[in-house]
């Protein structure tokens, strides 16, 4: 098996000996890649497999070349280190043998309270205000804020607006039950997906509906780091934007919040958005196939 129905599902890894893993892939549509907010997700989730009463606090992953959705993905855990309120460890993620993605998780065990603060939710319409959007992962939900095109589309009135890469996107999956980590992963998933747009929303005639067929996108790292326990079953805010784009690069950064204002997590990208680097000829139908996810 390789494709499985929903993200929970590749969540769910199989140990094969210790410290080491096996995990399908959610479908999505057209090209056979495997998102890279999956892998993220499965490195986080493998790493956490070994520190039983420790959480997941950061995942930062980078990204060596595509995976097939069609086939099963390999997790090996490499523990770095493993105390009593921290942890840490090197997971790899590779298929056919050849390496797809590394991660380097730091886990740990919560202590009390010495000082406490954290950055306010912004003010945004509430889900309930907002419409409904198509989500391509089947059981999640999505409402994106303040008007903005999901796509990355720039309205005419924000053209050459920086303050247009600002995204905000509700997003839940209701009924999403597990351990921490589970949960941790399925936010992790989310946290991925809109960077990039956000980073197109100031550039007319750009749009993520076009990538991979006009112009090249992929993640090339992305890191997660989560401050308190998450519930991905409620409605969680990612408020986030692109502050530099260029050199054929992007960087994107934000923050996820609680239906409540509580900042849950924080998390950054680093991307490509650049002209395809091979001859149309090179390229399977036009499309790019490129190292992209």
């Amino acid at each position: 098996m390789g494709i499985v129905a929903d993200l929970a599902s590749a969540l769910d890894l199989e140990r094969l000996d210790p410290g080491r893993y096996r995990g399908n892939s959610v479908d999505s549509p057209e090209r056979d890649v495997v998102f890279g907010g999956q892998l993220v997700a499965q490195l986080a989730v493998a790493a956490a497999r070994g520190e039983p009463g420790k959480r997941v606090k950061t995942v930062h992953a980078l990204f060596a070349r595509v995976a097939s959705k069609a086939k099963p993905i390999d997790f090996e855990v490499e523990p770095l280190h493993s105390g009593r309120t921290m942890a840490s460890a090197t997971v790899t993620a590779s298929q056919d043998g050849r390496l797809r993605a590394r991660a380097n998780v730091l886990l740990t065990a919560d202590d009390e309270d010495l000082i406490r603060h954290a950055a306010p939710m912004p003010d945004v319409e509430p889900p309930e205000a907002l419409e409904p959007l198509t989500d391509p992962y089947a059981g999640r939900e999505l409402r994106v804020a303040g008007g903005a095109d999901l796509n990355g589309t720039a309205p005419a009135a924000n053209a050459g607006d920086a303050a247009s890469t600002e995204l905000a996107v509700w997003t839940r999956t209701p009924g999403a039950s597990g351990e921490q980590a589970v949960l941790q992963g399925m936010l992790a998933h989310a946290t991925a997906g809109f960077l990039i747009g956000a980073a197109m929303r100031p550039h007319p005639g750009l749009s993520v509906a076009d990538a991979h067929d006009k112009f090249s996108t992929g993640i090339l790292g992305h890191s997660v780091t989560f401050h308190e326990e998450v519930d991905p079953g409620d409605w969680i805010l990612l408020a986030q934007e692109s502050p530099y784009a260029g050199r054929g690069r992007s960087y994107g950064r934000g923050h996820a919040f609680a239906r409540d204002g509580r900042l849950v997590a924080s998390f950054a990208q680093d991307s490509i958005i650049r002209g395809f680097a091979s001859p149309a000829g090179t390229r399977d139908g036009g499309r790019d196939k490129a190292s992209v996810l």
